[in-house]
């Protein structure tokens, strides 16, 4: 850890208000800056990251090792990772936000009033964007690149177990910075990990807008609890699919496989199996067989059971477990209504998908899902801000208000009145 972190944690609260006062101070510059300016710091910290491969890595293994030392788990691990593939991808994220349009400006809505005013609705950045999150130091970059194309300063803390690897990617977000002429508390990573950092980034409403909390189940309640700032939060993700019996079985399998075992450790990763009770004893067999290659230990209710007797029994507490392993629950259900009802009272509102070649079925499922992303024979996988098209995403909103589903440009931007008129007074 640096001199300069060790220096902080002395006096955490000082530190923290200072933070925020630059960070409000750069917010009111980069709020102004035009889209080229913008777009130029982007693509030179997707640059200095290409150019910094091997110090990124050396970073993280510093970071590995010290995980492994105090026995983080596979998922958190795996989330902690930076290789070739994961550091590519993290400029690769910021030249798409780079390539997507600037929100920040854009006017809509634009409407004569019998009065003559016209009035329509712009979108203005947040303003400070505070970014707490665990284990995954790619969301360093995600979140910068996104809160610098939308116009925001962003303060950034990640978990202790990622310091090193945040730091180096903090250096090259600095260096895209100072080469575009922007100034470098635009984009801060709090650079202590005593957790009391935390305790006051969330109590800063003098100098934070919203606070966006990436992290386990944990963090995030003493979050959502403790924060006097909005939250924009997703608590966990208990993600289904559904095969229904009419559902192509060569593509259900595929489906479910892949949203399964492409990857555990995510919040998009499929945590419960349903299938129709008419198609069960078709294709439960079939995926046995792909997830026990795959080294997934399945645990199934009583029918589930009586196909694949050699199964672990499946707990009440597993239907609402969000494993970020491989483990996953299967239940057989009686049809759409039983397995709308099982995700309405197990699932967490994330990512739900339907695998059917009914379009009346399909589109009941979309209507009746009250999830942030809803899915017609697709993986669950695919809820992410890089696959819609978002660039990247600083987080994936369960809530309603104000952001929901993966969190892009637009969510990180707000609407505010505009009228025009030519002298124009109310009678």
């Amino acid at each position: 850890m640096s001199t300069k972190a060790e220096a902080v944690t002395v006096d955490v609260p000082a530190y923290m208000q200072e933070t925020g006062r630059r960070a409000r101070a750069a917010a009111k510059q980069i709020s102004r800056a035009e889209s080229g300016m913008k777009d130029a710091a982007l693509n030179a910290i997707a640059t200095a990251i290409e150019e910094a491969t091997g110090r990124l890595k050396s970073a993280n293994e510093s970071d590995l090792a010290a995980g492994h030392r105090h026995g983080l788990d596979a998922a958190l691990l795996d989330r902690l990772e930076l290789n070739d593939a994961r550091i590519a991808a993290m400029a690769e994220g910021l030249r798409e936000i780079a390539l997507l349009p600037d929100p920040v400006g854009s006017i809509s809505d634009m409407n004569f009033r019998p009065s003559g005013i016209q009035v329509g609705r712009m979108r203005v950045p947040l303003g400070v964007i505070g970014i707490i999150y665990e284990s995954r130091p790619n969301v360093t970059a995600d979140a910068a690149g996104l809160c610098l194309k939308s116009g925001n300063a962003a303060i950034l803390r990640g978990g202790s177990e990622a310091i090193h690897s945040n730091q180096a990617i903090a250096a090259c977000i600095h260096e895209g910075l100072a080469a575009a002429g922007l100034p470098a508390e635009v984009i801060q990573v709090v650079e202590t990990t005593d957790r009391a950092a935390v305790g006051e980034l969330i109590r800063m409403e003098e100098y934070v807008d919203v606070i966006v909390p990436r992290g386990g189940k944990g963090l995030i309640k003493r979050i959502s609890k403790e924060a006097r700032v909005p939250v924009i939060k997703h608590l966990h993700g208990v993600c289904h699919t559904y095969i229904d019996d009419l559902a192509d079985i060569d593509k259900a399998v595929r489906v479910s496989v892949n949203a399964k075992t492409q990857r555990y450790g995510t919040c998009n990763t499929m945590e419960t199996l349903l299938v129709a009770t008419a198609i069960a004893e078709r294709v439960l067999p079939v995926l046995a067989g792909k997830y026990r290659d795959a080294g997934v230990e399945l645990r199934g209710c009583e029918a589930t059971r009586r196909i694949l007797p050699d199964i672990s029994v499946a707990t009440e507490d597993d239907w609402s477990e969000e494993y970020l392993a491989p483990i996953l629950a299967i239940r057989v259900v009686d049809g759409l209504d039983a397995a709308i009802e099982h995700i309405d009272r197990y699932g967490s509102d994330h990512t739900d998908a339907i695998i059917t070649e009914s379009l009346p079925r399909a589109q009941r499922f979309l209507r009746e899902v009250d999830s942030s992303s809803v899915m017609v024979n697709a993986s669950s996988r695919f809820a992410d801000g890089f696959e819609y098209g978002l660039g990247a995403e600083i987080g994936i909103s369960t809530d309603k208000l104000h952001a929901r589903g993966p969190v892009g440009l637009e969510g990180l931007t707000t609407l505010k009145y505009i009228v025009l008129g030519d002298g124009h007074i109310r009678t």
